[in-house]
């Protein structure tokens, strides 16, 4: 699940005690733009719609806040439509983690939804249903040092923001990461503790972990009668998993890793946010003042955390496109049959 850098807008409720806030009240707007901003010559005017001030630069163009939202919307739901990740009978659960990514794929599917309930309205014949949609969030603190208050109050947080967006009769799934082993008979914690135990070094450890992660989203998935589960998975995030699973040889899997339909899956999973990159959604979350939480953030030396470094500082390189993250995705044509 998304959740790349911590950062508040301010939006719905106080912040959670590990939720950090992306600007003072008292910044100026001017003040705000200049700090994150990801363009090279900024206050510039932009180059769609010539009006508001630079922010953001993509495809060589110059984009306002406004323009930068309606151009990362235009990509989600491209992706939505043109590889039919939603129709109209699914039901959809959205893994929400807190982190950038996912809050501006909650905002985004939440807003494709009304406009399909409004057109729905609309119409006379009412063929057609709008999708459901759902979000669920993995609590992974049994793993974690925080103090266990300091993870609830960021727990209400997170069910503050997706229950402003989430239809009201729908449910927010808040499910223990022991809940993957938990039966009548087993303690799903004791085998949780056990079997992270005994992986000794840091990047089994993560992988472990994300698979668990998946498979914790399959079974809300499944008990629920969900029909797709989305992921916040971004351009930089799927350029750490490139370059990660190639070190580690892993590199047969690619193809099928960065599709856009995930149908290995018994529910399949599906990346809208894959051709975004993580800056622009965090600018986005600063700009629109979407609140983002951090739960979980601490140093690790494994080959994971050591790739996320390096991809992090290509795009602070002067040399090197931002846009260079982004090109690890089309170089992975799937395999073709013999």
């Amino acid at each position: 699940m998304a959740g790349d850098s911590s950062s508040c807008g301010g939006g719905g409720g106080g912040c959670g005690a590990n939720c950090s806030s992306a600007s003072a009240a008292d910044d100026a707007p001017e003040k705000q733009l200049g700090r994150i901003s990801i363009a090279t010559g900024a206050g510039a005017s932009c180059g769609k719609c010539g009006g508001g001030a630079v922010v953001a630069v993509a495809g060589g163009v110059g984009l306002c806040g406004e323009c930068l939202r309606a151009h990362l919307f235009g990509k989600f739901k491209l992706a939505v439509t043109s590889n039919a990740m939603v129709r109209p009978t699914d039901f959809v659960l959205l893994a929400f983690s807190g982190g950038p990514a996912s809050r501006v794929a909650l905002q985004f599917i939440h807003e494709m939804r009304s406009k399909a309930i409004e057109s729905w309205d609309a119409s006379n014949s009412q063929a057609l249903p709008v999708f459901g949609m759902g979000a669920a969030f993995v609590d992974e603190s049994i793993l974690s040092s925080k103090p266990r208050h300091e993870v609830e109050l960021a727990i209400e947080d997170i069910k503050s923001i997706v229950s402003s967006l989430l239809p009201a009769d729908k449910a927010m799934h808040i499910a223990p990461l022991e809940d993957v082993f938990s039966t009548e008979s087993v303690d799903g914690e004791g085998r949780l503790r056990e079997l992270v135990g005994m992986v000794d070094d840091d990047t089994g450890r993560e992988d472990f972990l994300r698979c668990l992660r998946m498979l914790a989203l399959q079974k809300i998935a499944l008990e629920n009668g969900y029909t797709k589960i989305m992921l916040g998975s971004c351009a930089s995030a799927i350029a750490c998993h490139v370059l990660s699973a190639t070190v580690k040889g892993q590199g047969y899997s690619l193809p099928a890793d960065v599709q856009y339909v995930d149908t290995r899956w018994e529910v399949p999973v599906v990346i809208p946010l894959r051709d975004c990159l993580a800056q622009e959604l965090t600018l986005l979350c600063e700009l629109d003042r979407l609140k983002t939480l951090q739960l979980l953030d601490k140093p690790c030396s494994s080959i994971n955390s050591l790739v996320a470094s390096f991809v992090a500082r290509l795009r602070v390189s002067k040399s090197v496109p931002c846009m260079a993250q982004w090109t690890y995705i089309p170089t992975l044509n799937p395999p073709i049959p013999n």
